[in-house]
């Protein structure tokens, strides 16, 4: 069972899941009673749970190192408090049992696949042969860091291979609301999207083993928008390098439609207050801002009801920094965090 088969369970289940220690807090109950908070990673997704003293599992976990892989058992299920486990036990996993584990299952590597062949199908019908070229080398340069990166630590997409999931899914969206817009360059606001968060490929690595970020030195001291319009600059001049007499006579001219893409990067957070160093300024530059929020946000509800943890009457706690309680869709459609519906075009 993988964590998000966890998350959907509507009735309790005997079961086991593997993950991967990623954090552990020490606290007391009201009764005065130990127990400890902990969060566990798969591929799939990030799981809080309260281990309480006599136990197995707290045994294990009081003196597991963080990043320990493991495998846990008990009887998995919902509760008032979010997902919990009954009689739980966990062990380490021996080293080829680690070595399989971070291989991934065939579900999860198929999506990652299908997610990068969208998004590689869209690069590959820009008509703006400098955009197709710097987006085709951000994505063949750096493909192991791209399976593996988060788009975040914690609030969206903060798994494995998040920001590929983040990526296509904005692009999907960036396709649809394009068109309706004259304003609009197409393939500009595409690249926007691939590259306004290339960043975290640094700042929200996982690393090789690993289904949390994993903080680095150039990822703390830059931040992933100052990594990303490091990382498109000098990819564009290599670009003009390899390519710069078929460059030449383009129109707009080059150093225009860099400064562009490079705006795209610096402004997708918003405001100065939320981290972007200069405003939207562009009709690029203020849709990808909004399609990057709306992806954020639409994970943040899904993994609210995903958690189920209830707050009153068909009534949910959200997931920060949404603000709750929330009901369920009207829909009654939910779908899972890092899914998202099939079209019959993809993006």
């Amino acid at each position: 069972m993988t964590l998000r088969e966890f998350l959907k369970l509507t009735a309790p289940v005997k079961g086991a899941v593997r993950a991967q220690l990623i954090s552990r807090r020490e606290q007391a109950a009201r009764n005065g009673k130990p127990f400890l908070r902990v969060e566990i990673a798969d591929e799939t997704d990030r799981v809080g749970l309260n281990l309480f003293s006599g136990t197995p599992a707290f045994t294990f976990f009081s003196s597991a190192d963080v990043r320990t892989c493991l495998e846990l058992t008990g009887v998995f299920g919902p509760s008032d408090y979010g997902p919990n486990v009954d009689s739980p036990s966990a062990r380490k996993l021996k080293a080829t049992e680690e070595e399989e584990f971070f291989l991934g299952g065939e579900e999860r590597r198929a999506q990652l696949e299908k997610y990068g062949q969208e998004i590689l199908t869209v690069v590959e019908g820009m008509e703006d042969p400098r955009l197709r070229w710097i987006c085709n080398r951000a994505l063949e340069k750096y493909p192991e860091k791209w399976r593996r990166a988060a788009a975040a630590r914690k609030n969206h997409h903060a798994r494995r291979g998040g920001l590929l999931d983040h990526t296509a899914q904005m692009l999907r969206v960036a396709k649809a609301l394009a068109p309706l817009y004259a304003e609009v360059d197409n393939d500009l606001l595409c690249a926007g999207v691939i590259f306004h968060d290339i960043g975290k490929l640094w700042e929200n690595d996982t690393g090789e083993k690993g289904f949390a970020s994993v903080p680095s030195r150039r990822g703390e001291l830059l931040g992933h928008i100052s990594l990303g319009i490091e990382v498109a600059n000098a990819l564009w001049r290599e670009g003009e390098s390899a390519e710069g007499a078929s460059w030449g006579d383009l129109q707009p001219p080059s150093e225009e439609m860099r400064d562009h893409l490079l705006h795209l990067i610096a402004s997708h957070h918003g405001t100065k207050e939320f981290g972007s160093p200069v405003a939207p300024k562009t009709p690029e530059a203020f849709l990808l801002h909004h399609i990057d929020n709306i992806d954020a946000k639409m994970e943040m509800l899904r993994l609210s009801y995903a958690r189920a943890k209830e707050e009153g009457t068909g009534l949910l706690e959200a997931h920060r920094p949404l603000e709750g309680p929330l009901p369920w869709p009207i829909s009654g459609r939910v779908i899972a965090p890092g899914d998202f519906m099939d079209t019959e075009d993809g993006v």
